[in-house]
């Protein structure tokens, strides 16, 4: 699919590749990965046309259509679905020309072919890829112009997969997405017909979707077969045996200069001297695999614990102007808790961070939280409020004020800016830095609780580690919101759902959470389910039935499972009324009979909904007895 050779480009001073050769087959799933930095956009550009090389070439069949996500942020008044479906130039241009057409013939042609590119079902197609990145159907129909500029990033993403290209470019896809879009694109990689190159540093997408691994590492592109953990594992290897062999050939260096030097002045070895000279001459060094030191990031545990809990909550509920947001929240947080919260978008997980770091106040209930309690907060807005025209110098200065420069520059060293790095301006440090610097600067204190926002975006692989690392380390209470699933997996302890109004304990690991997420029903109406269930745990128990009135638990199961058999059947019977429902005749052909299927469909949906409560009710008194 993909040919790259002798590739030689420079941006400015810097050499990005150096005489780079790879060829990616057919189909496949590449994970393009390296530091940030190294010029892994770069090569993306020049793929696309955007940029010439200095030297080499990159070859792709003339036939091949190529999908990216643009920098920008689509605009315009259109709406959402309408933006997507234009992605498909070819459906677009014939249903255009479908309206204008006046030879029966060409008319033909047009039908003929929307039939084989199955237009008809794109609307469907296109909603279902905006409903997987977080748009629902109220949304979709909304202009582009509501939305923010990550929104839109969105829906680029959206339309860039509803076109289906031969060969698809993704540069960090995850970065807009929250954890249920990033579940949901992950699901959807993974099963994508044509081939996919996509730098990302999210391990679980490179683990999940990836069958191959593409390296820029000291400007040489070097491709592995598997997924992440399985290059990691080679890589390993691979740095293992080069170092063998480099010590070998070292050694037998070392022995063939000794000889050089005792013996090249004397007349009877000269010969056999010069001939080593020859063999040292001929001998290709072997260069060790270096591995890049990566920065670590310290996160200052707090001088002394306080007693649990730091905060409590009872029946409390908080928003904004008057606006409820979330209710009916009665948590406790204690001193070492690893909290991760789990949400869509607009859920309100922000909300409850600011809430419990004190920024916004409590509008009913009662919140006790300890009185000495430090609350450190990172959020990745927070970059554009560091001063573009300072330095990390100038950052840590005036939170030591009776330090010398010399302790301050300690301070910035530990924080990942040693010597003249700390007097880099902020406007020149990359977007992972900055970061570090605001990770610095939230927790110079050593927090009692570090609520983190996004703490892993615009971090690689290493510098992603280096975190988990830290945030293990720390003893203090920590509270996530975060896309990367594998920092969710290695940190938190304990998963809190955000959902209809309020937070909820969520009974189950990151797996349960991801089936939670795909699963064919709609996720919102399982968290109402469960919030539903909980909220009867919490109401006053009614008073025991008679004796009599009870019912057994043998009879309390073979009720159960006719109430399942009863929803299977009417769940298939739903199935069944969609496929014909989903026919592109199907409102022409017989109106009269659609709209009766589509009433009987809403009347099976009702009916499903009332088993559900009965199954749970039923569930419970199980469970009880």
């Amino acid at each position: 699919m993909i040919h790259i050779n002798d590739l030689t480009y420079r941006l400015g001073p810097r050499l990005l590749f150096d005489k780079a050769t790879v060829a990616l087959p057919g189909t496949a799933r590449v994970g393009f990965v390296g530091r940030n930095g190294a010029g892994k956009t770069t090569l993306f550009r020049m793929i696309a046309g955007e940029l010439s090389p200095e030297d080499g070439g990159i070859n792709i069949p003339r036939q091949v259509r190529l999908g990216r996500v643009e920098q920008e942020a689509p605009g315009g008044p259109g709406t959402l679905i309408d933006f997507v479906l234009q992605a498909d130039v070819e459906r677009h241009a014939l249903m255009a020309e479908a309206d204008t057409a006046t030879d029966p013939n060409r008319i033909a042609e047009i039908h003929t072919r929307l039939v084989d590119i199955d237009a008809h079902s794109a609307p469907a197609r296109a909603g279902g890829i905006l409903s997987g990145l977080g748009f629902n159907h109220e949304a979709q129909h909304r202009s582009l112009s509501e939305f923010s500029g990550g929104w839109r990033m969105r829906v680029a993403l959206a339309a860039v997969l509803f076109s289906n290209p031969d060969l698809l470019l993704l540069d960090e896809p995850t970065n807009y997405l929250d954890l249920e879009g990033t579940l949901w694109l992950i699901e959807y990689l993974a099963t994508y017909p044509a081939t996919i190159v996509v730098i990302s540093h999210d391990r679980d997408l490179l683990d999940a979707v990836c069958d191959h691994i593409l390296h820029l590492d000291a400007a040489k592109l070097t491709l592995w077969k598997g997924n992440y953990s399985s290059f990691e594992k080679q890589r390993r290897e691979a740095m293992a045996i080069q170092l063998k062999h480099k010590k070998k050939q070292d050694d037998q260096r070392k022995h063939l200069q000794e000889f050089v030097d005792r013996f090249r002045a004397k007349a009877t070895k000269a010969r056999q001297a010069q001939s080593r000279i020859k063999m040292l001459a001929r001998m290709e060094p072997v260069s060790a695999i270096i591995e890049n030191d990566v920065q670590p990031f310290h996160i200052p545990s707090p001088a002394k614990p306080l007693s649990p809990p730091i905060i409590a909550m009872d029946g409390v509920s908080t928003g904004y102007d008057g606006k409820t947001i979330l209710s009916r929240l009665s948590l406790n947080i204690s001193n070492d808790d690893r909290i991760g919260l789990l949400g869509s978008n607009g859920n309100g997980k922000s909300t409850f961070a600011k809430l419990v770091g004190n920024r916004l106040d409590v509008m009913t209930g009662s919140l006790r939280r300890s009185s000495k309690l430090n609350v450190g907060f990172f959020a990745q807005h927070q970059i554009d409020d560091l001063d573009p025209k300072g330095t990390p110098y100038t950052h840590v200065a005036p939170l030591m004020p009776d330090s010398t420069e010399a302790k301050i520059r300690a301070r910035c060293a530990q924080m990942g800016f040693p010597n003249v790095k700390s007097e880099t301006r902020v406007t020149e440090l990359s977007g992972g830095e900055k970061a570090r610097l605001l990770m610095g600067l939230a927790t110079f204190a050593g927090p009692h609780l570090l609520i983190m926002d996004e703490p892993t975006n615009h971090l690689d692989i290493d510098s992603r580690a280096a975190l988990i690392e830290a945030i293990n380390e720390y003893e203090g209470a920590v509270i996530l919101v975060s896309h990367d699933r594998y920092l969710l997996e290695a940190c938190a302890d304990r998963l809190w759902l955000v959902a209809n109004g309020t937070v909820t304990d969520f009974d189950g690991d990151m797996d349960d959470y991801r089936r939670f997420v795909l699963d064919g029903d709609n996720a919102e109406k399982n968290a109402a389910k469960r919030q539903a269930k909980e909220d009867r745990r919490s109401e006053p128990k009614p008073e025991a039935r008679a004796p009599e009135a009870r019912i057994s638990r043998k009879d309390a199961k073979k009720k159960l499972d006719a109430i399942d058999d009863r929803m299977r059947n009417f769940r298939d019977l739903m199935e069944r009324i969609d496929k014909a429902l989903a026919a592109p005749d199907a409102f022409t052909r017989d109106p009269a009979k659609a709209q009766q299927l589509a009433q009987q469909r809403a009347d099976l949906e009702r009916a499903v909904l009332k088993l559900e409560d009965e199954w749970l009710i039923l569930s419970e008194e199980i469970e009880t007895a």
